[in-house]
């Protein structure tokens, strides 16, 4: 898939095969704090049954974009279309069947079991003053299972592992049994054997599930490992978009994220792996040094 600010191009894939259908679309979207723009012109296609990445420097506005497709940021100009319906017409309960979002660096109130936790995405399918039905409870603990927590749904929250308090978290999104699921830096704060835990399981609920993601990620290397499509963003636009192995190249890494690097096979998956060399100013300010 490539894409520009403003013009709409239509994913394809490295087999040749026709391109999935879009779960989701971002049209034209214009967006930004107070008076102040973050994004401009974005047009974004989140393939159906997909995993898609918003990569990109810091302050790029991979989290507004995410923001706006969630509905939790309105935008200044454009249009978001979910399931064929723009969100502006959505509310916001509609929303809550529809899309489950896990945002960045959650917090769960004091004494709050992992059960109580997940038991929350249910109320946007039953309403917040319904009692829970029989159905309610499989899924609750169906959530719980599919994240491997069932030993600790009676522990509190905030005694949990960052990579455990984490999985209870997106428990409660799945719970609610939408086919979309967007998270907002889902590895911040984990040490690198929890983040690798929190993409495998996200990985493999897009692979068993079905579920279509959308992410937000800093780690190109992430990105890479776990996401079907790529969208790098730089200073509020779209610089790109694709398979990793087609987006991924060195003088993309050099002009966005002023870094000079190779891309190599990485040995067991296949996918490509960075291997940060030095920051591109360095590698310049090296090349007129004398030998």
């Amino acid at each position: 898939m490539s894409a520009t600010n403003g013009t709409t191009h239509a994913p394809a894939s490295q087999n040749g095969a026709a391109p999935a259908p879009s779960a989701l679309q971002a049209q034209a979207i214009c967006a930004g704090y107070d008076k102040r723009a973050i994004l401009e012109h974005i047009d974004l296609h989140v393939l159906q049954g997909k995993v898609t990445a918003l990569v990109g420097p810091n302050g790029s506005g991979k989290s507004t974009l995410l923001k706006v497709c969630t509905k939790l940021l309105a935008p200044a100009k454009g249009t978001v279309i979910l399931d064929g319906e723009n969100i502006a017409h959505l509310s916001t309960r509609e929303m809550a069947k529809r899309l489950a979002i896990l945002p960045q660096g959650p917090v769960a109130p004091a004494n709050l079991t992992v059960r109580d936790l997940v038991e929350q995405g249910r109320y946007a399918q039953v309403g917040p003053f319904r009692m829970l039905r029989r159905q309610d409870h499989v899924a609750i603990n169906r959530a719980i299972a599919m994240v491997q927590l069932e030993t600790f749904a009676d522990r509190d929250v905030d005694t949990l592992s960052g990579g455990e308090r984490q999985r209870a978290w997106l428990a409660l999104a799945l719970a609610q049994q939408t086919a979309i699921l967007a998270l907002d830096e889902p590895t911040t704060f984990l040490d690198i054997g929890h983040q690798l835990e929190v993409l495998e399981l996200v990985h493999e609920l897009n692979r068993t599930e079905g579920l279509t993601v959308l992410m937000v990620l800093h780690d190109l290397n992430h990105a890479a490992a776990f996401a079907d499509q790529m969208v790098v963003l730089n200073h509020g636009s779209i610089v790109e978009a694709g398979e990793p192995w087609s987006i991924l190249q060195p003088d993309l890494l050099r002009q966005v994220f002023g870094v000079a690097a190779s891309i190599i096979r990485e040995p067991e998956s296949g996918k490509p792996l960075i291997v940060a060399h030095q920051s591109a100013r360095r590698a310049m300010e090296s090349s007129f040094e004398p030998s």
